[in-house]
């Protein structure tokens, strides 16, 4: 599967998306702050929640 069509990304593609961190990755993540889930100990973060993210502190409700 092509990773640009994934609904679904990895921390290491969050934190180049928002030239983030890990570590404010991870927060953004366990605060509830930036949706995802984890399966085991890796975090999946749907695309559609970063959208969400970036209109919320950008104020472009």
């Amino acid at each position: 599967m092509d990773n640009e069509m994934s609904p679904l990304i990895t921390v290491e593609e969050l934190c180049e998306l928002l030239m983030i961190g890990k570590n404010a990755a991870y927060k953004l993540l366990i605060s509830g702050e930036l949706k995802g889930f984890r399966i085991g100990r890796i975090w999946k973060i749907p695309r559609q929640s970063i959208d969400i993210y970036i209109r919320e502190q950008s104020n472009l409700n």
